[in-house]
């Protein structure tokens, strides 16, 4: 990142190409982090960029809790409940996807939506993509705008301030990477790769390409949980009509009950790529979805959940769903393989090595923060053991990185060659060691 310049007497400049300027008398800066609004303080610009953030996220929950409320107003179940407590769940699912657990009738639900996360990322990236300033201290303070935001909400709604430290804790986190990713594309920014440069050229490059791998294998996890998810929602629409048909829903429980299920299917996807590596995943204490068993419980009326494996689903092909794992290490085997020049024999190897470790890293994350409790009783178990479906991805993915990288590598090839006495191309013996 570079520093801030002045805010007058410069000349004017001509973009080049996207995250580049050309100042005349021939410098050419990257203008990393320079102000939109002339005349305004940039940490301030941020600041205010990352408040609307955090309120149309916010609103984007509360707006259906008022109006589900007001829909509901004549019914004399609803005649002690006031219009405040309707904005104030809206405001506890919009904490709860910062991972802030919710109290409900003394039961803790630490369950976190993930939808409700990506509509807060997402609106930090466009907040601070069409309003922000890219500056160092901007981004330092729209950071800490929507920390500070996340936490007062916190203390609004009577969490506490054990809630309000994990809400701030939440929203930094939330906040540094939509806020990141905005300015990031603003069009004075650099590339990641040109702001990240300085610390990955100090890393080696097998290590690099391994890193990269590991990133590219998580995606093509996810994706293929995606469709796994879509193939079982298909397979089980009957279930999943009857469940809506039995709730006897009006247009606006319907309306919010879509939005409810749309914050937890991205725990769904999560869920199914618990179940591609093997453990599997539970919803309620005594089930279990695996490729190889299904022992289902009493379910809540939730259509979404409609769509989960039944038990004649499972047999011989459910049973190699693992093998997934392995195909998708051999695409990363083939990234890696592509990247890395080895000088050294064990070079290919550490690069599958951390291909695999870091995959199974980002996968244990995603299935812990996709993990937790949704209500009492059984509901008080849903979701995977993220560090057990991390290890399956991680061995899933070192085998099949390594059927790839170590065949291509000239050390491993030479070493074989030696070890079996096969002359090289030329006919020449083998060397010795």
């Amino acid at each position: 990142m570079s520093a801030e310049g002045p805010r007058t007497g410069r000349p004017s400049a001509t973009t080049t190409r996207p995250g580049r300027r050309t100042v005349p008398g021939g410098a050419d800066r990257s203008r990393f982090f320079t102000s939109a609004l002339d005349g305004a303080p940039r940490w301030a610009t941020g600041a205010l960029a990352s408040l609307q953030a955090a309120v149309l996220s916010l609103a984007a929950l509360t707006i259906p809790s008022v109006a589900a409320f007001v829909a509901t107003s004549a019914d004399p179940s609803n005649a002690g409940v006031a219009w405040p407590q309707a904005v104030g769940v809206g405001a506890a699912v919009w904490l709860l996807g910062h991972g802030v657990p919710v109290t409900v009738a003394s039961t803790s639900v630490t369950l976190v939506p993930l939808g409700v996360s990506l509509l807060a990322l997402f609106t930090c990236y466009a907040s601070a993509r069409r309003s922000g300033v890219a500056t160092r201290s901007a981004y330092a303070a729209a950071v800490g705008a929507y920390a500070a935001a996340a936490g007062l909400v916190a203390l609004l709604v009577g969490g506490g301030g054990g809630a309000a430290a994990r809400a701030v804790v939440g929203g930094a986190v939330i906040g540094a990477l939509g806020l990141g990713a905005g300015l990031l594309r603003r069009p004075e920014a650099p590339s990641l790769r040109a702001l990240t440069r300085p610390a990955w050229s100090r890393v080696a490059p097998w290590a690099r390409a391994g890193g990269t791998g590991g990133v590219l294998a998580s995606a093509l996890l996810v994706a293929v949980s995606a469709l796994v998810v879509t193939l079982w929602v298909v397979a089980g629409r009957a279930t999943v009509g009857d469940v809506v048909r039995g709730l006897n829903l009006d247009a606006v429980g319907g309306v919010v009950l879509a939005f409810a299920e749309l914050a937890f299917l991205p725990n769904l996807v999560v869920w199914a790529l618990a179940w591609l590596s093997g453990p599997g995943f539970a919803v309620g204490l005594g089930s279990r979805f695996s490729p190889t068993e299904v022992v289902p419980t009493p379910l809540p009326a939730v259509p979404l959940l409609g769509g989960l494996p039944a038990p004649d689903l499972v047999g011989p092909a459910t049973a190699g769903a693992p093998v997934v794992l392995v195909v998708v290490g051999l695409v990363a085997g083939w990234y890696v393989h592509r990247r890395v020049r080895p000088t050294a024999g064990w070079h290919a190897l550490a690069a599958c090595a951390v291909t695999a470790a870091t995959a199974g890293v980002l996968v244990a994350t995603l299935v812990t923060l996709a993990s937790g409790a949704a209500g009492p009783g059984r509901m008080a178990s849903v979701g995977a053991h993220g560090w057990a479906v991390g290890g399956m991805v991680a061995l899933g993915v070192l085998v099949g990185s390594a059927l790839v990288a170590l065949p291509g590598d000239p050390f491993v090839r030479a070493r074989v060659r030696r070890l079996l006495r096969v002359p090289d191309r030329d006919g020449a013996p083998p060397d010795e060691d």
